[in-house]
């Protein structure tokens, strides 16, 4: 199905028509000319039977003995094809929150996630023919496209892993709203935005997690401050060497990147010993 547009005609001057031949009609038929009074008040009957409003934002769906003639979008008094049934279409746009999932993310842990979806009808025709009940259509694709999201990354990483559901809330959100879009675009429905709104783990594995993430966060932490501390050490023993201050040998050397080391790399501020050479 396709939208296209139905036939109208302005429903102030098709009312002034209806309104001038049910009068030319109810005068013929007093002055008994039925040849003319009668097919002046059917054809108003015909026309009148058309007629309809749609409000702001609102479509109006129009079939004609089961077949789908057209769409009505223009707000206003309208009359459209006689005995035709009309079903309004919400253009409006909408929130779906979706409810709490519990899923697993890539790791196999248990999370709990939600989503809310802003979407609105853009193909009418769609909406009403191609599904049935489009809302609940909506809202059972956005469920699944949200757990197939949270399956395919971590909860959360540390350093440059990849993308993580914690850490990369945006490409995460784009990533939902485009495998929602390629599933609802058969509904007729444009998905404006989609996003995150509870993210955690679940309450059983909730407090081993929060450790697991301490546990990392020392790890890696530990491991920039290695890094650091190696390249502190190279950095002075080389200025070192090139100002002449001190003629260092491998023994020495050993001895000072140690020293270096120790005070840089441990979590305790360092004491400093000042060796004064023996008394006797």
């Amino acid at each position: 199905m396709k939208e296209q547009k139905a036939w109208v005609m302005n429903g102030f001057v098709g009312l002034l028509v209806v309104l001038a031949l049910g009068a030319f009609g109810i005068t013929m038929l007093v002055q008994e000319i039925f040849a003319l009074g009668a097919p002046a008040l059917l054809i108003a009957v015909i026309l009148l039977s058309g007629l309809v409003v749609v409000q702001p934002n609102q479509a109006m769906i129009v079939t004609f003995f089961g077949s789908y003639v057209g769409t009505l979008r223009e707000s206003g008094l309208w009359i459209t094809v006689p005995f035709s049934i009309r079903k309004q279409v919400s253009l409006k746009v909408r929130n779906f929150n979706s409810v709490k999932l519990k899923v697993n993310d890539i790791e196999g842990n248990p999370i709990e996630i939600a989503a809310v979806v802003v979407f609105r009808v853009v193909d009418s025709a769609k909406a009403m023919f191609d599904v049935d009940k489009y809302e609940q259509f909506v809202e059972i694709q956005s469920e699944t496209a949200l757990r197939h999201v949270a399956n395919k990354y971590p909860y959360d990483v540390f350093g440059d892993k990849g993308y993580s559901l914690r850490g990369n809330s945006e490409e995460i959100a784009t990533e939902l709203s485009n495998e929602l879009q390629e599933r609802l675009s058969v509904a007729g429905v444009e998905v404006l935005e989609a996003r995150l709104t509870h993210l955690a783990y679940s309450t059983e594995i909730a407090s081993a997690m929060l450790q697991r993430q301490q546990a990392a966060a020392i790890i890696s932490a530990r491991s920039m401050i290695v890094e650091g501390a190696v390249g502190m050490v190279q950095l002075a023993i080389a200025q070192l060497q090139q100002e002449g201050v001190v003629e260092l040998d491998e023994e020495r050397k050993a001895a000072m990147i140690n020293n270096l080391l120790v005070a840089i790399v441990s979590d305790r501020s360092a004491n400093p010993v000042i060796n004064t050479g023996s008394l006797y």
